[in-house]
């Protein structure tokens, strides 16, 4: 069975502050060592999710560099056995790889609440003016559209690491039979309490192991098809040009929906409009 680890930088121990995410051309020179200090993390936790995948029996691992730009990963710090993804122009975006024949489980790194949730460190959906994304009334978050897009293609999620509040919401949603590893409490939105990084780490392989040894028993996500999806913005303008894209509905002010007929359309469409909604707010 191969494995697809999908990788994030929000959830990863140690990061409580934007500027601990963003490249350095995007965030100056200012933020450099922050940031190299994060990406070396988020590595680290990737190559402990690979090996406890390794140690449980995957003849493969591919990991998903997910992050931003998704040029992240030191690949020298990641298992030889292991595979990478970079590059942010993928046809499944964060979820790359569950295409491949042969891939039996998803486990997801370094991933963060969505957006709107308390307590929840850097908590956000996609990008910074997505408010919400709700499919068939339940609101979810990158986790959901993530598991749902494996789903489509028959892998489930067996796996999670992450801040404390993005691994509650990913138990209720995706169930509790996916093994969670929480490496920090939230205690805002820019501040939380974290495992020293090593202890992350072990926690990690030990908990990525487990789940890939029991993956045989897991059940991809899914939900009802065709689905009623909505997606709400934090401003009007943004509404407005999504509004113009044929087959888009608008509900209220801030939010427009449609229908998919399966995961692929819902996630395709998803990605569309938040790359539409990416419009000038100065006129």
């Amino acid at each position: 069975m191969n494995v697809v680890i999908s990788v994030d930088m929000e959830g990863v121990c140690g990061v409580a502050s934007w500027v601990q995410v963003s490249p350095p051309e995007f965030g100056g020179l200012v933020n450099a060592a922050e940031y190299q200090a994060a990406r070396e993390r988020m590595t680290l936790e990737a190559a402990a999710a690979a090996e406890g995948a390794l140690a449980a029996g995957a003849s493969g691992v591919l990991v998903n560099d997910s992050h931003d730009t998704m040029r992240n990963l030191l690949p020298e710090l990641l298992p030889e056995a292991a595979r990478f993804t970079s590059g942010n122009d993928k046809p499944l975006s964060m979820v790359q790889g569950v295409q491949e024949g042969g891939v039996g489980a998803l486990l997801f790194v370094g991933y963060h609440a969505r957006a709107g949730s308390p307590r929840g460190p850097l908590a956000h959906t996609w990008n910074g003016f997505v408010r919400n994304v709700r499919i068939n009334g339940r609101d979810t978050g990158e986790y959901g559209l993530n598991a749902l897009l494996a789903g489509h293609y028959g892998v489930p999620v067996v796996f999670a690491s992450g801040d404390d509040v993005a691994m509650a919401e990913i138990r209720a949603e995706l169930g509790e039979e996916v093994v969670c590893v929480a490496v920090k409490e939230g205690l805002s939105s820019f501040a939380a309490i974290h495992l020293h990084p090593r202890e992350a780490q072990r926690r990690i392989r030990a908990g990525a192991e487990a789940a890939v040894r029991a993956a045989a028993q897991a059940r991809p996500y899914t939900t009802r098809w065709p689905a009623n999806c909505q997606l709400s913005l934090n401003h009007q303008a943004r509404a407005d040009a999504c509004e113009r894209v044929p087959g888009i509905t608008r509900l209220d002010p801030l939010t427009v929906g449609w229908e998919s007929p399966d995961a692929y359309h819902l996630f395709q469409t998803f990605r569309m409009l938040a790359k539409v909604a990416e419009v000038r707010l100065d006129g």
